[in-house]
């Protein structure tokens, strides 16, 4: 098997119903979720060669019965094909983030590369259709919420993530504490079928003392996708004066779920929240979030936030929006014309 005949047994129309899962599982970029797919296929055909003898075409994708041999040259055809951009230590470097994003495991015995695709049952047995599936909005639940969209938060964010064993454990605590002192910012997105939490949307009131942030770099205080032990923002009391300033530190819906009117459903429920929340902050004017993926760059244009701060080593940005101008918004009207992509997610 030579990864120049990828194609003939696996079609590029099953790859991209696989990536098309894959992103709905989130977590990924489209590239790498291609390259993942095409290596998964390649290891599949090469381990059917060696126990079979012979190539049969793929019909679906299954898990590997143990390590498959596979060089850093092989992946990097797979990956770029004839393309000038691919190289061995490109596609070396590819195979590790795909290991750290727990897709693969790979072992190295000092002369030789073998690889194996972690356990994906949500790519192996269909999902149950959603198509039925209703949504609500609800308060978020430290007891029940905490993990599963504490998983979410770490698979949309992978990207920014370094180490999921530390940062993981680190955004639960924080929620929950976040919970704890002022539960009224926290809101999620909750399955009327099972009353799993399919999205959450946490406002903090930040103090006037940490507003400095917002006028410097992303990266510099970024805090639940870092190892940094302490927090750069500081929550501002309930009848604090000098609150002016509320930041979105999470605004994610799981990507089976994404459509327009579940964005507007959890938007409607944010215009309430803020406005109960300056019943608690009188002066509260100022709405700060961050700009990560793909469709809310296009969500941000619909909803009038500006572009503020930029970070000139990442392609991030603070955005901005008068909270004034945000309540009179008509929701449905201003994401009406919205194009949905394949990934979303605005965090810290």
């Amino acid at each position: 098997m030579e990864p120049e005949f990828l194609d003939r047994f696996f079609s590029p129309e099953q790859q991209r119903r696989y990536v098309t899962m894959l992103l709905e599982r989130g977590g990924l970029t489209r590239r790498r979720a291609e390259y993942f797919v095409r290596l998964w296929a390649y290891l599949l055909l090469k381990q059917q060669q060696d126990v079979m003898g012979n190539l049969q075409p793929l019909t679906q994708l299954q898990p590997l019965e143990g390590l498959v041999a596979c060089t850093h040259r092989e992946a990097a055809e797979l990956f770029y094909g004839d393309q000038d951009r691919g190289s061995d230590r490109a596609a070396g470097m590819m195979i590790d983030r795909l290991v750290a994003l727990g897709l693969l495991d790979k072992r190295f015995d000092g002369q030789a590369l073998s690889l194996q695709v972690r356990p994906l049952p949500e790519l192996v047995v269909q999902p149950v259709s959603i198509a039925t599936v209703t949504l609500t909005v609800d308060d978020f639940n430290p007891r029940t919420d905490t993990i599963p969209l504490a998983n979410l938060v770490t698979r949309t964010y992978a990207e920014l993530i370094k180490d999921n064993a530390l940062v993981s454990p680190k955004i639960a605590r924080s929620f929950r504490s976040w919970a704890q002192r002022y539960p009224k910012g926290m809101r999620v997105l909750r399955r009327s079928d099972n009353l799993n939490p399919v999205g959450i949307c946490i406002l903090y009131p930040v103090t006037s003392t940490s507003e400095f942030n917002f006028f410097q770099a992303p990266s510099k205080s970024f805090y639940l996708t870092t190892d940094n032990e302490a927090d750069p923002f500081q929550m501002a009391t309930p009848g604090d004066p000098d609150c002016t300033s509320v930041y979105i530190r999470a605004w994610v819906i799981e990507n089976q779920f994404l459509s327009v009117n579940n964005l507007c459903l959890l938007l409607e429920d944010t215009k309430q929240t803020l406005v109960q929340m300056q019943a608690d902050f009188p002066n509260l004017c100022d709405i700060y979030s961050l700009i990560v993926h793909p469709l809310y760059e296009e969500l941000r244009l619909k909803l009038g936030f500006q572009k503020t701060c930029p970070d000139h080593q990442r392609s991030y940005h603070w955005i901005y929006l008068a909270l004034d101008r945000f309540l009179e918004l008509n929701i449905s009207q201003a994401l009406a014309s919205l194009k949905l992509g394949s990934e979303a997610g605005a965090s810290d």
